[in-house]
């Protein structure tokens, strides 16, 4: 980090409250996404599939779980058991359901709204954030920027799927490890986290691996950055028996299901049994780096008959065994797929040709310059040494690795953009000070 950038982060450190968000920003933007979402009838589910759009598989689910089946049927019909998503977001659009109506409007209504509370209530994240590693300055523009600005709240006013959830947990885990390495405080060299710290980190990281546990890539790089801000001799015995609580805490979030999953298929199952369907969509004969939806037992009625006859655990083993033998067969082609993935995900993913040109033209331009500002920012933080910026590049890095491989969506990114967003306006904020200075010096050899 520069000498000023390091005084000014000082400075505010100091200053009371710095980490703490002005809590007018948070409302500003709970108000306009509520209003968005009401105003545009979001709420209003498209009555396709019958009703599927309410939340799709997860919807399914949510409404085998309030009519009596179970944790099951996730797509058309009475199709048995289930794993194929993690199961934490089904189970609150089920509680949702059990207090407003199966596929009700008012369900619709009260499930995006708090899914807009929860995307409001990442102003105070990503003002976090932007404070500890950066400046109030950095802070202040990334909330409002967070707050009031539409691609930040595309999800949360019109998606009722887990991504949104995801994100909070994800930041608010991010938050922590700054704290636990005490980033920002006003002291910094200071005691090591204690038991509680860690405790609340295996819950959090518990609670978002049944949300969605591709993040978990990001976990294990997580821990090990914040060990490595604590003095060694503080390592033993108490910051070793708090990381062992962490981890009894994270493994006891995940039991419960790991044993619902082996009483009813008889198999190890952690978390999710989809993966190896997942793969054959997003690798198999016809596939073009996205996932080939129309074979997918939610429109194939053919491949919906087979998961029915064969079971989910025994139809995703046999779609995972044809996946394999396609890659095996033509790695070239496969290496070509998760280029193109590399390149959806960060710089824009088709969507249907009937949206017209400028609508995909615009999409696709503010996806793009989001990715290359924000990963510019990245390098800038990560050479001025700016703390925190390791632990920004390990999770660019580790986050999308999944999706490489299987199959991409613009909102697999959604768990980065309050970084994305953050390290933009830190790439802005340095090139006006850059500008500032030339400007300034210039002024100063003329005279």
């Amino acid at each position: 980090m520069t000498a000023p950038d390091s005084a000014a982060r000082s400075k505010t450190a100091k200053s009371s409250p710095i980490t703490k968000a002005p809590w007018t920003i948070f409302w500003i933007a709970l108000l306009v996404r509520i209003a968005y979402m009401t105003l545009a009838h979001m709420w209003q589910m498209r009555p396709y599939w019958g009703e599927f759009a309410f939340g799709y598989e997860m919807g399914r689910i949510a409404r085998a779980l309030e009519t009596g089946y179970g944790f099951a049927d996730p797509f058309n019909g009475h199709t048995g058991p289930t794993a194929w998503v993690a199961p934490l977001y089904p189970w609150i659009l089920a509680l949702d359901f059990r207090l407003f109506g199966v596929y009700t409007a008012v369900a619709a209504w009260m499930i995006l709204a708090f899914d807009c509370v929860l995307n409001a209530l990442m102003v105070c994240t990503t003002w976090e954030i932007a404070a500890r590693c950066f400046n109030r300055k950095v802070a202040l523009w990334s909330a409002w920027l967070w707050a009031l600005y539409p691609a930040t709240m595309q999800y949360a006013v019109k998606w009722v799927w887990e991504m949104t959830l995801t994100a909070f947990l994800f930041s608010w885990i991010v938050v922590l490890a700054l704290r636990m390495r005490r980033i920002g405080d006003a002291d910094e060299v200071a005691p090591a986290p204690g038991a509680g710290k860690w405790a609340l980190f295996g819950l959090l990281w518990g609670v978002l691996a049944l949300t969605n546990p591709s993040l978990l890539l990001f976990l294990p790089v997580c821990g090990l950055w914040i060990l490595a801000g604590v003095p060694r001799r503080a390592w033993w015995p108490r910051q070793i028996a708090s990381v062992a609580l962490a981890a009894a805490i994270f493994i006891a979030c995940l039991a419960p299901w790991t044993v619902r999953n082996w009483r009813v298929f008889h198999e190890f199952v952690p978390i999710r049994a989809n993966l190896g369907a997942e793969l054959y969509l997003g690798n198999g004969p016809g596939a073009t780096g996205l996932l080939m939806e129309y074979n997918h037992p939610f429109q194939a009625p053919d491949q919906l008959r087979l998961y029915r006859q064969m079971g989910e655990i025994a139809y995703v083993k046999m779609r995972g065994a044809m996946a394999k033998h396609i890659i095996r067969a033509d790695p070239g082609r496969f290496a070509l797929l998760c280029l193109r993935r590399f390149y959806y995900f960060w710089f824009s993913v088709p969507h249907p040709s009937d949206e017209g040109f400028l609508n995909e033209y615009g999409r696709n331009l503010n996806f793009q310059f989001t990715s290359i500002v924000g990963l510019l920012g990245l390098a800038l933080a990560l050479r001025r040494h700016v703390p925190g910026a390791w632990l920004f590049f390990w999770a660019f890095l580790l986050l999308p690795l999944t999706y490489y491989f299987v199959t991409v969506h613009a909102r697999f990114r959604h768990p980065l953009e309050p970084l994305i967003a953050i390290l933009a306006v830190y790439l802005f904020q340095s090139a006006e000070k850059s500008w500032q200075v030339r400007w300034f010096g210039q002024r100063h050899t003329h005279k």
